[in-house]
């Protein structure tokens, strides 16, 4: 590890200590993940109260989430719902939604949050069909491919007000390269040029660094 990235990881720590309460919910659902053989890419601890914080600022009622994995930013955000709000999140893989669902009940969020199983593309039209829209929050973190096609979809279930958030748009400072090749990141530039010309919503880019390494969010409202 270099110098760098420690300090990183050891400032993230620092303020985890400092601002939260110890949670072993939270805990648990990661030591599942991970037993559970799920790619360590699980937003950080600070991250997820960030996300719960939002949510709280913004009176979210009902949420939108675009990749689950194990549950983990699913009971950030879903713990900051009212008692009538409702969130649903949406994942490609069963093995990945079976521990989710494992999770979500173990944090006694069952009744909140409801996992949708299947290629978003194929869902999101669906939620739409059953009227499920004007969404309060939508955070979108699944393969960053699509990303312009979730924020298409994300503009459709949203409405005036309305804080879409989409995770790991840095890359390591490799959003930067109009050449790569990584599909990732095309992926991301396409989503940033389609933010920079659509007049429905107004956005902005905050930078993160930590145990996560060095990557960040773009947060956008839906204009009125």
């Amino acid at each position: 590890m270099n110098q760098q990235k420690q300090t990183w990881d050891e400032v993230d720590l620092y303020f985890s200590n400092k601002l939260h309460t110890t949670d072993h919910i939270m805990n648990s659902i990661l030591k599942a993940n991970e037993e559970a053989g799920l790619p360590a890419i699980d937003v950080s601890p600070n991250q997820g109260k960030f996300l719960h914080l939002l949510a709280k600022l913004c009176g979210a009622k009902s949420i939108l989430e675009i990749g689950t994995l194990g549950g983990y930013s699913s009971v950030w955000l879903a713990r900051a719902l009212p008692e009538e709000g409702r969130l649903i999140t949406l994942e490609y893989e069963e093995k990945h939604a079976k521990v989710a669902e494992a999770n979500i009940k173990k944090a006694g969020l069952a009744d909140k949050i409801s996992i949708i199983v299947g290629a978003a593309l194929d869902t999101l039209p669906k939620l739409k069909e059953q009227g499920l829209t004007s969404f309060d929050l939508i955070f979108i973190d699944a393969d960053k491919v699509n990303n312009s096609e979730y924020l298409r979809w994300a503009l459709k279930l949203s409405r005036p007000g309305t804080v879409i958030i989409t995770d790991n748009v840095i890359r390591d400072g490799k959003v930067l390269d109009p050449d790569s090749e990584d599909p990732n990141v095309k992926g991301i530039r396409t989503f940033v040029d389609q933010l920079s010309v659509d007049p429905r919503i107004d956005s902005t880019v905050m930078q993160t660094v930590g145990m996560k390494g060095y990557d960040g969010f773009v947060i956008g409202r839906v204009k009125q």
